[in-house]
């Protein structure tokens, strides 16, 4: 376990990928830096993470998909900024939308990393946002030009890189699974909606890291995976929030800021894929930069820091049950079956009636 922990993987991934993602986030935050809306700049940034899902070396397949999930991140933020009115209704419709994103997922074969995770991080972000229903238009224009400066981005890269280009006899299907686990969807959805609502009756200042840490934990492939993951996450943030307290008590001006953001998501996305570990310590330094306000960054870093760390454990320790009920096969198998009985009674029902 130890090894696995420190160990670093092989990857084909080309090296201008984590440029091409550096970009699209870096972008909307120098935008937002040099009109005077660092924070409007940010919320744009997040939803221009949607380039992290150009994988196919296709390039009519790579685009549709790419804006297929362009969609499905303005659909997350929207339903996260008019359904964070209450508390209870916000946990519910977070893990509601968490099942439904995991079971379609699965349905389209589109479980390769990122997978479901930026879905429900952005819908737990803007269910998390001071609800103001006024403010929903504006906030979701700024996730509509963080998608489009990604498409856009996205398509130039794919004109430059992809060999062919277009062929006369391309065709674009959508490849479906005939397995798609009910049970493993819900149980996905229910820790994700309960993080968040644990989150909320702790009175967590910004509730959203708890169901993020959950979700990214539970993305692991096996129980042994979401453990080593959960303990990877809490020491790599451990260690990324203690580089970020030294950056911060060095009072970072904004404009260098919005660089690092850009640095770091590029640095994040060559990590990634070769240590989980190693890339969560910048994944975090990330995160805290684009997730808090310029005045929370610099007013007490050390409060921020340790409420950040609380906020991530809580959540990754959730994450890591929900794991291992997720992959406890004789929990599978009962409700499996009990599912089946149901099915069963519910038919007989109906041709009794008939």
């Amino acid at each position: 376990m130890f090894k696995e922990l420190l160990e670093f993987k092989k990857s084909d991934r080309k090296w201008h990928m984590p440029v091409l993602a550096g970009l699209c986030i870096g972008i909307p935050v120098l935008g937002g830096y040099f009109t005077g809306h660092m924070q409007d700049g940010k919320l744009a940034s997040m939803s221009a993470l949607v380039i992290l899902y150009i994988q196919s070396q296709q390039l009519s397949r790579r685009m549709i998909v790419l804006m297929s999930c362009s969609f499905g991140i303005l659909v997350s933020f929207a339903l996260g900024l008019v359904f964070g009115f209450n508390l209870y209704v916000a946990s519910l419709v977070l893990g509601l939308y968490a099942c439904v994103v995991h079971l379609t997922l699965y349905y389209l074969k589109m479980v390769r990393p990122p997978g479901n995770f930026f879905f429900i991080m952005i819908a737990a972000v803007a269910i998390s946002l001071p609800h103001e229903i006024a403010l929903v238009p504006h906030r979701l224009g700024l996730a509509v030009i963080g998608t489009i400066i990604s498409c856009l981005l996205g398509l130039v890269y794919s004109l430059i890189t992809l060999r062919p280009l277009v062929t006369d006899n391309e065709v674009v299907t959508v490849t479906k699974n005939r397995y798609v686990n009910l049970v493993e969807s819900l149980t996905y959805g229910f820790f994700v909606g309960f993080s968040l609502l644990v989150a909320y009756l702790l009175e967590l200042e910004n509730p959203y890291w708890v169901p993020t840490s959950c979700a990214a934990v539970m993305q692991g492939a096996s129980a042994t995976h979401i453990w080593q993951r959960s303990a990877q996450r809490v020491l790599g943030t451990f260690i990324g929030l203690i580089v970020t307290w030294g950056v911060l008590l060095l009072h970072p001006s904004l404009l260098t800021i919005a660089i690092s953001i850009i640095v770091l998501q590029t640095v994040v996305e060559i990590l990634v894929v070769r240590n989980y570990g190693i890339a969560v310590i910048f994944i975090t330094v990330l995160t805290i930069f684009l997730a808090e306000s310029g005045t929370s960054l610099t007013t007490d870093p050390t409060a921020l820091i340790t409420t950040r760390f609380f906020d991530i454990l809580i959540g990754s320790v959730i994450g890591a049950a929900g794991g291992w009920i997720l992959y406890n096969e004789k929990l599978h198998y009962l409700a499996i079956r009990q599912i089946r009985r149901n099915r069963i009674r519910m038919g007989r029902r109906r041709y009794k009636k008939e």
